[in-house]
């Protein structure tokens, strides 16, 4: 069965590799960036069912304007990949609170915001699967000084995906929070691993069979510390 497959913040990185990848493999996905002319960009230079809409996540009326305007009966795969500020100039002790704010807004509201909408066609699928493009900047485990915007949004985007995990366990839908790795993006900048590399632990938690991990923290398919 196709699926169908929205991708946030798709115009660029690793976002677009995924809905690259997901297009080949034969489903229909739904390709989506703040500006409009960018998605339609992005999904002109891809092959396969690949449909270009905009979406800012960060403001409530463009997520449910989309929900509502989406056209699907169901959505089988959700991949929460917007996101913002990766402030390597900031330290918590004087970081600036509305660059926080912002990435709050987008990095883990953002995510909320797009699942919640998204929920009842979520529930539609047999198999429903999302999957949150979080970062290692984001395990207590590890977490030193510097990116405190980046960081702190992305622990809080790991909460937020144990707790829709253990909610939605019983439907059926997995929840994964997913590490792609130091990529060489626009926002990892050069010398990280290829995209296609970054991309291919994000679609792992995709194609997860009915019965796998929920609520887990991964890169490459192996179990990270929170």
């Amino acid at each position: 069965m196709t699926r169908v497959c929205v991708v946030t913040g798709a115009n660029r990185g690793i976002g677009l590799e995924v809905a690259r990848q997901l297009a080949l493999a034969g489903d229909t996905v739904v390709l989506t960036a703040r500006d409009a002319r960018k998605a339609e960009k992005a999904a002109a230079g891809l092959g396969g069912a690949v449909e270009a809409r905009q979406l800012d996540v960060s403001d409530a009326g463009s997520v449910e304007r989309f929900a509502r305007e989406l056209g699907h009966e169901r959505v089988d795969v959700l991949v929460n990949n917007a996101a913002i500020h990766y402030d390597t100039w900031q330290r918590a002790t004087g970081a600036d609170l509305g660059v926080v704010q912002e990435a709050l807004d987008t990095n883990l509201l953002g995510a909320w915001r797009v699942t919640q909408a998204l929920l009842p066609l979520l529930r539609a699928s047999r198999h429903g699967r999302v999957v949150n493009v979080s970062s290692e900047a984001g395990s207590l485990a590890s977490m030193g000084a510097g990116t405190p915007a980046y960081a702190v949004s992305k622990a809080a985007l790991n909460a937020l995906t144990r707790m829709l995990a253990a909610e939605l366990r019983g439907e059926g839908i997995l929840v994964n929070a997913v590490c792609p790795g130091w990529v060489a993006t626009d926002m990892g900048g050069p010398g990280g691993r290829p995209v296609a590399e970054g991309a291919r632990s994000v679609l792992w938690a995709v194609d997860l069979p009915d019965g796998g991990p929920t609520g887990g923290f991964f890169r490459d398919g192996r179990a990270l510390p929170w």
